[in-house]
């Protein structure tokens, strides 16, 4: 390979371009030290349904990620991939978005093709065992023009030994005169302004403050270009003329929202490139780190990510789980979404805070949420939907993420050092960054009762010991049992209310303040195995205050939220159900619920939602229960008006029949417009006709009600095993994606479809979400031990 020397902007404007293939009359490119059009187009994240998600594996040491002899370097490098692009790829923390996009260009002597206009998409797995199982999160991209005039394929993966996300790309055609281009939009420090950029020997580099992005190849770029972008980015020309007009340096004095552009030369057949995203906090640095990984080479860098030979990598972990094979057969799919559901809830972990899992690599409804300013959108911890994930590792048999999970919660937890806390501690934050910067700050009950169950959990698996649960429940889980019997006064940024259990500021959608079933069953199971764990640690006075209060909230269930004079517009009715929530105590009354998400407040008995079958989950009712079977019909009712309907009904794809997918209440409104068809929220505005959709979690959450009705009456054999199996398991199977990244919402056929989904296809909500893949687990391993997984026995037995 010849050397790439520095040269003048003159010899550039020359030759630069200039190659032995190339015709002698193309035309050159002027060239300018400084691209105008600062700030750029106004900048928004991605499209937020990704087919594929990776990052390295890393090993802990103690129960950390620390660089050292035993452990090598560690890398922080996410990437994401929508729409056969590669979109939000971050370093440092989980939610620092470093780049909105990376996409290849073809550029012919009549046409311009970029991997954003509609190319034939297919993703694959780099690494698979014979099954077809992923052992790695390595990705395969393929895309082929519509007119058959090229393809690309795409190998993506990160480098665990640096801080570099490496790209194999592979053209083939058989045009002549055909020229591949790549382009980046970086959004430095996780926002789509305030970036510079520039062209230099080595690659391209983009920068803000002291966070550096460079662009290098294994084989010297033809020409490059710096711009703003939507102005001077090169885009606009390639694809009205074919050539570039004018490259630019740098982009001056001025920053905005920037683009890198680079030539990687003439394609034919099986023409490859190798191309690096490397980042650090230097120009140097970064340099260095991309420079390190094209060294290493495709092969070597690939194998270690993988696992092989002496490297550990994503096969290692997959080989330390040791549930994991015999959890295969209560798979509909040979294990291929079980695989990878493991592998993409390690992957959402922060490596600089271990233990902190977010809720999805993604930010929801993304091409449409402007990124002027930093945003984490689903890369952000909350305690409910970690709680999942947590379970789910214990699932798969990773103690050690469970276990340093549990810890992390220490973090997120409120207590008088919390900042601007001027109120009672206790009570779990609702949202915050992966370093426990606070984000939103509503008191949700049921993340405050999960982290104790949690612990009683890892200490029944033998995972917490007697001294470290007694040592923890002094620090942490004392201090959240407290508030779920006494409540306290939450005076925090703007929240400032005072909070009395078990009526909970928000429940487990975040909207509505009162009593809900979901968030009760979370709170009377949590105090009781606070009394479990008191009692252990010797505190027999709040053992009792705990237990006796848990009663106190099982008592009052039917009376504040199992109606019985019922108003639902249903055949399958006979008025007697559980209701969503109500800011009440009595469940008969005809008061309404707040507006939400653009939506008017209805009659809290015209709102159903399956929270219900959380009292079963964790033991606070027995499946069979009158207020549980009666609730049933009006869950499953597809009769009812569609605003209020929450059961939906999908059919396989493999014509064997149909499952079963759930809205989370009737009225929902977080979700597409179903009038207009525009993304939620578009524009900043929430209109009426939002309409919140399916999410798959729930068929999971069905599976599991379904496991524990055939306990209760002794019928769980292998003929009602199969047949969870082939409806929930399999209907979960369903809703994921081509990368197997199972969705929060997906298309449920009702309203204007204006992005063209197909019934039961991931909408733009997020995808993958941690609480669908780890609800999967769950129930997988609920279904081969016969027994919910998250089922508390010690809860179940205390209120016989």
């Amino acid at each position: 390979m010849k050397k790439y020397n520095i040269i003048t902007a003159t010899i550039l404007a020359l030759g630069l371009s200039a190659c032995s293939s190339e015709r002698a009359d193309t035309p050159k490119p002027s060239v300018q030290l400084s691209a105008p059009g600062a700030p750029g187009a106004e900048p928004f994240w991605a499209y937020s349904g990704k087919t594929g998600i990776g990052t390295s594996f890393e090993q802990y040491q103690n129960g950390q990620y620390s660089d050292s002899a035993a452990t090598g370097t560690v890398s922080k490098v996410w990437f994401s991939i929508a729409k056969g692009m590669i979109t939000e790829t971050m370093f440092g923390l989980i939610h620092q978005a470093q780049i909105k996009d990376m996409q290849f260009i073809v550029v012919g002597k009549d046409f311009t093709v970029t991997e954003a206009d509609d190319l034939d998409v297919s993703i694959d797995y780099l690494y698979k065992d014979q099954a077809g199982r992923p052992l790695s999160l390595a990705y395969k991209v393929t895309s082929k023009d519509k007119q058959g005039r090229f393809s690309l394929e795409k190998h993506i993966f990160t480098d665990p030994d640096g801080q570099t996300l490496f790209v194999r790309s592979i053209f083939n055609t058989e045009h002549e005169g055909v020229k591949a281009f790549v382009t980046v939009n970086p959004y430095i420090n996780n926002n789509g302004l305030d970036d510079f950029a520039k062209t230099t020997e080595q690659g391209l580099v983009a920068w803000q403050d002291d966070n550096y992005l460079t662009l290098q190849s294994a084989q010297p770029f033809k020409q490059t270009s710096v711009g703003f972008t939507g102005v001077s980015d090169g885009l606009n020309a390639l694809k009205t003329t074919q050539q570039l007009s004018s490259v630019y340096k740098n982009t001056g004095d001025q920053s905005g929202n920037v683009s890198l552009l680079a030539e990687l030369g003439e394609i034919g057949k099986n023409t490859q490139f190798d191309l690096t995203l490397s980042f650090g906090n230097s120009e140097q640095a970064s340099f260095k780190e991309g420079q390190a990984s094209l060294a290493r080479g495709y092969q070597t860098v690939l194998d270690n990510y993988n696992g092989k030979g002496e490297a550990i990598g994503w096969q290692d972990y997959l080989n330390s789980l040791a549930p994991l094979e015999s959890l295969v057969s209560s798979s509909a799919d040979n294990g291929k979404l079980l695989y990878t559901s493991a592998l993409v809830l390690k992957a959402q972990e922060d490596k600089t805070h271990a233990g902190a899992l977010i809720a999805s690599l993604s930010n929801p409804w993304g091409e449409t949420v402007s990124a002027k300013t930093g945003s984490t959108g689903y890369k952000a911890v909350w305690v409910r939907d970690f709680y999942q994930v947590a379970m789910a590792f214990m699932a798969i048999g990773d103690t050690a993420t469970a276990k340093t999970a549990f810890e992390y919660l220490d973090k997120v937890q409120v207590n008088a050092s919390t900042p601007g806390n001027q109120g009672d501690t206790g009570w779990f934050l609702q949202k915050t960054h992966v370093d426990g910067e606070l984000e939103w700050v509503g008191v949700q009950l049921d993340q405050t009762a999960m982290p104790i169950m949690l612990a009683w959990k890892l200490h029944q698996a033998g995972v917490l010991t007697d001294g470290g649960l007694t040592d923890w429940y002094g620090r942490m889980l004392k201090p959240a049992a407290d508030f779920l019997v006494d409540g306290g006064r939450a005076k925090i940024l703007w929240n400032d209310a005072q909070i009395t259990p078990p009526a909970t500021q928000q429940e487990r959608w975040e909207e509505q303040e009162g009593y809900s079933p979901s968030t009760t069953a979370a709170v009377i199971a949590g105090l009781i195995t606070a009394a479990d764990i008191a009692k252990m640690a010797g505190d027999e006075a709040n053992a009792k205050r705990y237990l006796a209060t848990a009663k106190s909230y099982n008592a009052d269930i039917e009376n504040t939220m199992f109606t019985t004079q019922g108003n639902l517009d249903s055949k399958a009715s006979d008025g007697e159900y559980f209701i969503r929530i109500g800011q009440d105590k009595d469940a008969n009354s005809n008061t309404k619920i707040s507006a939400n998400n653009g939506r008017e407040g209805f009659n809290k008995k015209q709102i159903l939602d399956g929270g219900f079958l959380e009292l079963v989950r964790y033991g606070v009712r027995d499946a069979n229960a009158p207020s549980i079977v009666k609730t049933l019909p009006e869950y499953d009712d597809q009769s009812l008006e569609d605003n209020l309907q929450v059961h939906y009904t999908f059919e396989f794809a493999d014509g064997s029949g149909t499952f079963s997918g759930y809205r989370r209440y009737g009225n929902d409104g977080y979700g597409e417009d179903e009038v207009t068809g525009a993304n939620y929220a578009e524009g900043g505005i929430k209109t009426p006709g939002q309409r919140g959709r399916v999410w798959p979690f729930f068929t999971g959450e069905r599976g599991h009600y379904e496991i524990a009705a055939a306990n209760a009456t002794n019928s769980l054999d292998t003929t009602k095993q199969n047949a969870i199996k082939n409806i929930y398991v399999k209907g979960m199977e369903t809703f994921a994606n081509q990368g197997f990244m199972l969705p929060e919402q997906v298309w449920d056929g009702v309203g204007v479809n204006k992005a063209g989904y197909k019934l039961g296809e991931g909408t733009n909500s997020a995808t993958p979400l941690a609480w669908t893949h780890a609800e999967y687990i769950k129930l997988l391993r609920s279904l081969h031990d016969k027994q919910v997984w998250d089922h508390y026995p010690v809860v179940e037995n205390a209120l016989q």
